[in-house]
Formats: structure tokens, sequence, C-alpha cells
């Protein structure tokens, strides 16, 4: 919380560097956030800018009770959730087959799947199953496993009680479940 508030104090003084040093260290979960929600890169990328620019404008109103990192991802949910509802998208439906983008193509790099077919394979069930998540259930799952948020993070991003991510979160792992274990002949 210190370094918080030490990097806030020093963006707001516009020291040089203290913002890209911000964003520098904020841009992944941001990204994460944004395109879980949107499933579109360059909207995602368009978001994030205006997540960092929403950032910048209203930091004076961080007042440091909480980490940063969820008042930012907080932020990005926010303005991911609101182009969602401008494309009149619901956060919380099921989405059918019909997207067979790779949704875990963006992480596939931290993955050892060099010269592992089989490995690939799992990789792109879990992509198409992911997709086919509601945007709310594809977005938790990212934070909680790969960004390693904890449940109170989560909810202070989202603005959800912490029961409902742990329900949220175990209804998206019961559900991925439900789709991969046929095709991967699991018990």
């Amino acid at each position: 919380m210190i370094d918080d508030l030490a990097l806030v104090a020093a963006v707001q003084k516009s020291e040089r560097g203290a913002f890209e040093r911000l964003v520098r260290a904020h841009q992944g979960l941001v990204w994460h956030v944004l395109i879980r929600l949107v499933q579109h890169a360059e909207d995602a990328r368009d978001l994030s800018q205006e997540t960092f620019l929403r950032v910048h404008q209203r930091l004076s109103q961080y007042r440091g009770d909480s980490p940063l990192a969820g008042w930012i991802g907080r932020i990005a949910y926010h303005i991911g959730v609101r182009h969602l509802q401008r494309k009149r998208i619901p956060l919380e439906s099921e989405l059918g087959e019909d997207g067979e983008q790779d949704v875990l193509a963006g992480i596939a790099g931290e993955v050892d799947v060099e010269g592992a077919h089989a490995d690939q394979q799992v990789m792109d069930l879990l992509g198409r199953g992911m997709q086919r998540l509601s945007p709310m259930q594809r977005m938790l799952l990212t934070l909680y496993h790969l960004e390693e948020l904890g449940i109170a993070e989560i909810a202070g991003i989202t603005g959800q009680p912490e029961g409902t991510i742990k329900n949220s979160l175990f209804r998206a792992r019961h559900r991925l479940r439900q789709m991969l274990e046929p095709k991967l002949e699991v018990a």
C-alpha cells in the first residue's frame, strides 16, 4: 500500500516516468479483465487505453484504503461492462460454439507445449471451452487462476459479494469440466 501511495503521489506530481511505471505495473491485469470480457483484441486495446486515461483523470479519487490494482481493475471492469452493454452483449449468458478464436492464445507462451501435440489439443479444447462461457465466467476464471487474485480482490473489482464470486467460480469450473470431460475421456 505504501508503494501504491508513493506511485500515485509521483504521478500526481507529474514526476518523469511515474505514469509509465503505473501503466507497466497494471497493464497485464487490465488486459486480462478486458480481453476476457470483450473477446476482441482491438476492442480490448482501445478499452485498455480508455481505462488508463480514466485512471489518470481520476487518480485524485484513489484513497489508498485498498490496493491500487483493485481500484484500477474495477475501472477496467466497469469500462468493459459498459462496452458489452453498448453492444447489447449479455454479461452472464452462455455463448454458443460460434467463435473459434483461441482465447488462451495470449498466454500460450507461458505454457510449455513444445512438441507436445496432446498438450496443444488440450489447450485448444480449453480455449474453445472458455469461449463458450459467459464473459463474466471467463473473466473470473482468468483473474483467479491466471492473475492469481484472491476472492476479496475480485469482489473489489467487480463490486459483487465474495459469496457470489465463489459461486460463480464454482459454476464456471463445473461448466468447463462438463464440456471438457467427454472430449478428454476423463472420469
